[in-house]
């Protein structure tokens, strides 16, 4: 590792951009509280949200007991870096060689653009024109180092040079978590964070007055990434200037192409040799620029930073991901921004920056990071070779009104969309939280008041009856079992809770149909703690999914 300066930092940050993007995309109000989840808890929270006690890592049920007006968006990583686009261009016109470190966090040097704009306060109220242009609003922050520049944009604060270790020096050891890029390594991080506060380490101050040596030897690499960033220096800070290129793997398409798939099964053979050239020269790269040229000659570029480590960090689908959504996000916007001129690209290009050996981690005092998501990778694709292509799949969420049309099966590494788009307003869906799990074969049941009578649903009066008992002629509500398994006698379980039902009417439009079919959810609490969704119709009620 080359020994560290202190070097000036802008950062431009976009607030909670996962909810704006997600927001923008699915038209949400402003002065909605949102957040976005990714299936089973929050992901991220805007800020009236959070006024409300929603927090990141709560399960959906619990973000909605403390906001019942929250509004859920889905997560979709490449739609937040399509809508990124425009704010990394807009900055890059204020300064030029912009690095992206996620999607709502840009990096660029403060040096020479501070001084062509007059000083560091003028450079930042340049860039928050810019965004602001744009529709979105940030904090711009300078200071010596990543993480100082990171948390500096949060208040819109300029660090003096020099003053970056005093002015972390009072934050927890937590906002080391800010300076990520990924979310793999923002759990690293956050292991670690957890493991000096209980060694007594619990500010970035007391750890930046650590020996670097003894930090390295306690706790590897990634201890001495944070004391680097805790002293107010950086790793790896923003080039003054465009550096020459370490690797480079081009590839001219003949003929031209306007289709993004296209475009990208042409980087996926890029990043492959990419990869592998790095591999073959022991090295790894600290930065990927991804660059197009179009037919009239117009270059486009931007520059990623990759994950710590070695090569498992930048696999060739990891790149080929990259590739694919800044094809997306230049040529859903036309490059320009003029969509009547499709953009078609005749060149693509791939550079690993910040070349340097690729050395193996050190795990920390207690195991480090075992690679198991990798492992799991690569064993589905011995089994995806052995069993042929169609033989690996994995679930997906897919729109659709009733819980089962809502699962959605799909090759393994296809990266098809579902039959059913999910940001639809499907009426009639039920509301969420949505059941942790459903059945592949729905389970007939019996729902009873509590003198014993046969509760129903009525198209016209709705339920009839008090729902006090659920009865289970074949068994209690348990998950699928295997074929041919005789199960026990009917199984009864008290009612303590319920809401509903929602009525929907579908395949009205069906011609040749022989009626609507109508259907009513309702959802039950049982006295044991389990939670089941049951469907009523003409024909009686079933139980479809449950709830964890």
């Amino acid at each position: 590792m080359s020994t560290p300066r202190p070097t000036r930092t802008t950062v431009v940050w976009v607030p909670d951009w996962p909810v704006a993007a997600a927001a923008a995309a699915l038209d949400v109000p402003g002065h909605v509280p949102a957040a976005v989840h990714d299936g089973q808890r929050i992901v991220a929270t805007s800020a009236l949200a959070r006024a409300e006690g929603v927090r990141r890592g709560m399960r959906r049920r619990q973000a909605q007991g403390c906001c019942p007006e929250l509004a859920l968006l889905p997560a979709d990583d490449a739609r937040d870096v399509r809508a990124f686009e425009p704010v990394a261009a807009a900055v890059e016109g204020v300064v030029a060689g912009v690095e992206v470190a996620r999607p709502g966090l840009l990096l660029l040097p403060a040096g020479g653009a501070s001084r062509y704009h007059g000083s560091e306060e003028a450079l930042a109220v340049a860039l928050v024109d810019a965004v602001a242009a744009t529709g979105y609003e940030c904090g711009v922050g300078t200071a010596d180092g990543l993480l100082a520049a990171v948390l500096a944009a949060r208040t819109g604060a300029v660090v003096a040079p020099g003053s970056s270790g005093a002015f972390l020096a009072g934050y927890g050891v937590g906002e080391l978590v800010h300076a990520t890029v990924t979310d793999e390594q923002a759990a690293q991080v956050a292991d670690l964070a957890d493991l000096l506060q209980r060694l007594g380490l619990r500010t970035l101050g007391a750890v930046a007055a650590l020996p670097t040596a003894s930090v390295h030897a306690r706790f590897g690499r990634l201890g001495t990434w944070a004391h680097l960033l805790a002293t107010g220096l950086d790793e790896r800070p923003p080039a003054r200037r465009r550096p020459e290129a370490d690797l480079v793997a081009t590839a001219d398409l003949d003929p031209p192409l306007e289709r993004v798939d296209q475009a990208t099964f042409a980087g996926r053979r890029l990043a492959e040799g990419l990869h592998g050239d790095l591999v073959a020269r022991g090295v790894a790269c600290g930065r990927l620029e991804v660059s197009a040229t179009t037919d009239d000659g117009t270059v486009l570029a931007r520059t990623w930073r990759t994950d710590l480590g070695g090569w498992g960090g930048l696999t060739p689908a990891r790149m080929t991901d990259r590739i694919r959504w800044q094809l997306e996000g230049w040529l859903s916007a036309g490059a320009t921004g003029h969509e009547e001129h499709p953009v078609t690209l005749v060149r693509l290009t791939l550079t690993a920056l910040d070349v340097l050996p690729a050395a193996a981690e050190q795990g920390r005092l207690w195991g480090g990071p075992s690679g198991g998501d990798l492992r799991a990778h690569r064993a589905l694709e011995r089994v995806q070779g052995i069993i042929g292509g169609q033989g690996v799949l994995v679930a997906s969420l897919a729109g659709g009104r009733g819980v089962r049309d809502q699962v959605h099966l799909r090759v393994w590494g296809e990266q098809t969309d579902a039959p059913r788009p999910v940001d639809r307003p499907w009426p009639g869906r039920l509301p969420d939280p949505a059941p942790a799990t459903v059945l592949t074969t729905v389970r007939r049941v019996e729902l009873r008041d509590a003198a014993g009578a046969a509760v129903t649903y009525d198209e016209r009066t709705g339920l009839v009856g008090e729902p006090a008992v659920v009865v289970w002629p074949d068994g209690g509500p348990t998950e699928d079992e295997p074929a041919g398994r005789v199960r026990g006698g009917p199984v009864a379980a008290a009612v303590v809770g319920w809401a509903g039902p929602w009525p929907v009417c579908e395949r009205w439009w069906v011609p040749g149909a022989a009626g609507p079919l109508v259907r009513a959810h309702l959802q039950v609490a049982l006295a044991d703690g389990r939670a089941v969704l049951l469907v009523g119709t003409a024909g009686g009620w079933t139980c479809e999914a449950t709830y964890d």
